[in-house]
């Protein structure tokens, strides 16, 4: 792992110097510009190559439930099944929906080398339904996976992406005419759903050429009775509170947490921006994504869901942390029951990571009424 670290490290550098010779048009966030350095970039290698790393990896195995077609089929309610990082399987007005479609054992261009799956898929790509949609956050490898797209594309009635995105696809191979594109806040109706691509803050890029040359987006999912936020990647900002208040209240936020460290707080969000932005958006059921499949920063693999779960608690917040594979039913959900149980680790996750706040400034919004929370 830490010569891959050290290789993308310096997959980075050169990006630095290439992007500077670039003349391509490129998008870029409307509130943080993310433009990390060259000092910014040596600073992230020398945390991946040196500093101490504990519990990043389970010691386990992570309890998987296996899938089925037939198990899929046998309810014809709202659900949702979570199949690792931050592909979501969902069934929405009886039309199955997927979010950024990765099931291949590593998140990298490379099938033998690079980030490897902590579990399997719970599902097989032949028992996936046919799917009416397949919704894409941003074209990262661990969002965005070549074998797991080309190998639902003859399933698939529409890809949707943000611009650019979709250039990729059909040039995988993807017919054009299942390839929607959306700039942020344009929407399209489809089958029954109303689709919004919002803005997030994040950045976007598979090679050392193409920085910031595709679009990024979070995801309204609005059905007739249901609404749906996917966050894809994001660091906090004021679009969640905008998207709350155009769009909101949200019956079920699925929302990033996982992968943060303070050398990139710009891009992707602490466990407790998470909450807050769900809160922003005026959700209702949270469910933590992003995080317990892949080893992508220096954080104990479970430190995100303990940290929301604590948090959740506090603030009287249902958390839904299904264990990969498990059936949610959206009209009668079962909240969270800490399957990642971090006790066992031996590590005090108030401590786990000390460049995150330990504590918190816990609002009882029963009491208070209040929507923010101090970090």
């Amino acid at each position: 792992m830490k010569l891959f670290l050290t290789l993308i490290g310096a997959i980075g550098i050169m990006a630095l110097l290439t992007n500077l010779l670039s003349e391509k048009k490129t998008y870029t966030n409307s509130e943080t510009l993310y433009q990390p350095d060259f000092a910014n970039t040596l600073d992230v290698i020398s945390a991946f190559v040196f500093a101490p790393k504990i519990d990043t990896t389970p010691d386990s195995p992570i309890p998987v439930h296996p899938l089925d077609r037939n198990k899929l089929m046998a309810n014809q309610a709202d659900q949702v099944y979570r199949l690792g990082h931050s592909s979501v399987l969902m069934q929405l007005e009886q039309k199955w929906i997927l979010t950024d479609p990765v099931l291949s054992e590593r998140a990298s261009p490379i099938s033998w080398f690079g980030p490897k799956r902590f579990h399997q898929s719970p599902i097989a790509i032949e028992d996936i339904p046919q799917l009416d949609m397949i919704i894409i956050s941003h074209d990262h490898y661990d969002h965005l996976d070549k074998s797991t797209v080309l190998s639902l594309a003859d399933q698939t009635k529409y890809f949707i992406t943000p611009l650019k995105v979709g250039d990729r696809l059909i040039k995988w191979g993807i017919a054009p005419h299942k390839v929607v594109q959306l700039d942020w806040w344009q929407s399209i109706h489809l089958n029954g759903i109303e689709l919004v691509a919002t803005p997030a803050q994040h950045f976007s890029g598979r090679s050392l050429w193409d920085r910031d040359q595709t679009l990024w987006a979070s995801w309204v999912i609005k059905g007739q009775a249901k609404r749906i936020f996917f966050s894809g990647d994001s660091g906090y900002f004021s679009g969640f509170k905008t998207i709350g208040e155009r769009y909101g209240p949200f019956d079920l936020t699925l929302m990033e947490a996982g992968a943060y460290h303070e050398l990139w707080p710009v891009v992707h969000m602490t466990p407790e921006q998470s909450v807050q932005a769900h809160l922003d958006l005026k959700g209702k059921l949270m469910m933590p994504i992003h995080n317990a499949t892949f080893e992508l920063s220096l954080h104990p693999w479970f430190e995100p869901l303990e940290r929301i779960s604590q948090l959740t608690q506090q603030l009287h917040i249902p958390l839904l942390a299904p264990q990969f594979g498990e059936q949610v039913l959206l009209d009668q959900p079962v909240l969270a029951n800490q399957w990642w149980l971090p006790t066992q680790h031996g590590l005090d996750i108030s401590q786990a990571d000390s460049s995150q706040p330990a504590t918190i400034q816990a609002v009882n919004l029963k009491a208070t009424g209040s929507t923010e929370i101090s970090w």
